[in-house]
């Protein structure tokens, strides 16, 4: 058993926001999905206030190791995830993380206030990967926008916050002891950095938004070394994620101070990775109890 946040898992292995359509695989595999559920909490793709179509495709990029993606979230917004979402999302046989973004401190809080008070949600993921557009500042970026941000909302609700840290910081770890400064239960890392592909054949930008996000292997060790470093400035739960495709992946963020891990890009590969990895992270913690932190152990 792992504890997140005050809320017991039977294990450390979540997935990252939107690299798991939980709906859409359990209409492709009915109760088997429920019997062999991949994870050990599930988080939600992030939700806005209003709807959102996301970016023109082109969407995808493969890259040598990895991924890029310029999906920009879309979703149908808070009343049609509350109407027709969560209550598909509530049978999973797992805790439910709702991931949320506010382009405003006020929207950010009419979201945490909605999504707090349904009683099938376990916990709130803050994406503060956005700008906020009353100050033009990546909520995520700076420290102090970060503080407020928390400020906000934290009185709105008792159940735990987990703030989602962009890596695209100039300090992660100054934006992380800001963040359980103000009174986050959790901060989870990284998200994917920026990157751009350009079309073979005209030498523009092939995606349609022009630029998108890296995942994959490839982050993993820039990953690996934010997670370390926020670690080492919060006492807060820490989420690693960044390229985990294995259980040595996994056990390698537990070490760098992870308290859990989350799966991203190897779940497009492999739907099922979650479980997997989480069998070979069992295996690696038996074998190597004396070599993790306690918390692990």
């Amino acid at each position: 058993m792992t504890e997140l946040c005050g809320v017991e898992l039977r294990g450390p292995i979540l997935n990252g926001s939107g690299t798991f359509d939980a709906i859409a695989a359990r209409r492709a595999f009915g109760t088997a999905l429920l019997d062999d559920f991949p994870f050990d909490a599930f988080v939600s793709k992030t939700i806005t206030l209003a709807p959102r179509q996301g970016n023109p495709p082109p969407r995808l990029w493969e890259t040598p190791a990895g991924l890029m993606n310029s999906i920009g979230l879309p979703n149908k917004g808070l009343e049609g995830f509350l109407a027709s979402d969560l209550p598909e999302l509530a049978d999973l046989p797992v805790p439910l993380v709702v991931s949320v973004m506010g382009f405003s401190r006020d929207e950010l809080a009419t979201l945490v206030e909605a999504v707090a008070e349904r009683d099938e949600v376990a916990m709130l993921e803050l994406n503060f990967s956005c700008p906020n557009v009353e100050t033009g500042l990546i909520m995520g970026a700076d420290p102090s926008e970060t503080a407020r941000s928390l400020e906000r909302v934290r009185p709105l609700t008792r159940k735990p916050l987990i703030v989602k840290l962009t890596p695209n910081a100039t300090d992660p770890a100054a934006v992380a002891r800001a963040a359980q400064d103000s009174g986050a239960d959790a901060v989870s890392l990284i998200n994917t950095l920026k990157g751009m592909a350009l079309d073979p054949r005209t030498g523009e930008p092939w995606l349609g938004a022009g630029t998108g996000g890296v995942s994959g292997p490839a982050v993993r060790a820039i990953a690996l070394a934010q997670v370390r470093q926020v670690s080492e400035r919060v006492s807060i739960a820490v989420i690693g994620m960044g390229g985990v495709a294995s259980g040595r992946d996994a056990a390698d963020f537990i070490r760098a101070g992870s308290t859990c891990v989350a799966v991203g890009t190897e779940s497009f590969r492999d739907p099922a990775a979650g479980l997997r990895i989480g069998a070979e992270l069992r295996v690696i913690l038996r074998r190597e109890r004396g070599f993790l932190p306690a918390a692990a152990r």
